[in-house]
């Protein structure tokens, strides 16, 4: 059905992280085959994604006539049976998968995802409860961990950076973040220079140490 250079995306098992995942992908113009055990979801996502089919995931044969061992990419998207969700994910490694995706609802799931075979293991409700603890506790605007330790945030700019351009701030010195592009009200975000100099209204975005952008989001 596709080879390692295209796009194609097999999605297993239709919860909300899966159907919301097809979903998605269907609306960005990738084809998908979403395969669910049930029948009665299958039937009511129907003409939203690309193929739905109800299969047991968990049974090889079935896989193989689905045509899931053409595919270069497939989402374990299971996530209230670990059994399922552990056997599915052995068996698209079985298949050679090239590139494995899972959902994991706790990091013993996670650690054997990727003992037997999947190449990212993602925790959806632990990234998200993450995410707005936050944007709740602080003034940040929007939060994104982008790797262990290294975050970047959207926040209001601190008072005693305002007026003053970015080149002579010490910044980085000071509080170890980067101001990587600004928005001014009614305007796009543009990436920032030594030459900015920053106002009450404008919005910023910041990379860093986890800890340290955190820090400076809070600075009034």
């Amino acid at each position: 059905m596709a080879d390692k250079n295209s796009d194609p995306v097999v999605v297993i098992g239709l919860g909300r992280f899966g159907t919301s995942l097809a979903l998605e992908l269907t609306r960005r113009g990738t084809e998908v085959l979403a395969i669910d055990n049930r029948p009665k979801v299958a039937q009511s996502l129907a003409g939203r994604i690309t193929h739905i089919a109800t299969a047991d995931a968990t049974d090889l044969e079935a896989l193989r006539q689905l045509g899931v061992p053409d595919f270069y990419r497939a989402v374990v998207a299971i996530g209230g049976d670990l059994e399922a969700s552990i056997l599915t994910a052995a068996l698209l490694s079985e298949l050679e998968i090239d590139d494995i995706w899972a959902k994991a609802v706790s990091r013993q799931h996670g650690q054997i995802l990727r003992r037997i075979g999947a190449h990212h293991v993602v925790f959806p409700e632990h990234d998200m409860g993450e995410r707005v603890a936050h944007l709740v506790s602080g003034r940040m605007l929007d939060y994104m961990q982008v790797d262990e330790g290294f975050a970047l945030v959207k926040t209001r700019p601190p008072k005693e950076y305002v007026g003053v351009p970015l080149g002579r701030s010490s910044l980085r010195r000071k509080y170890g973040v980067t101001i990587v592009a600004v928005k001014s009200r009614g305007e796009e975000f543009t990436y920032a220079t030594a030459e900015t100099e920053l106002t009450y209204d404008d919005v910023v975005l910041v990379s860093g140490a986890t800890e340290a952008v955190e820090r400076f989001s809070e600075l009034p």
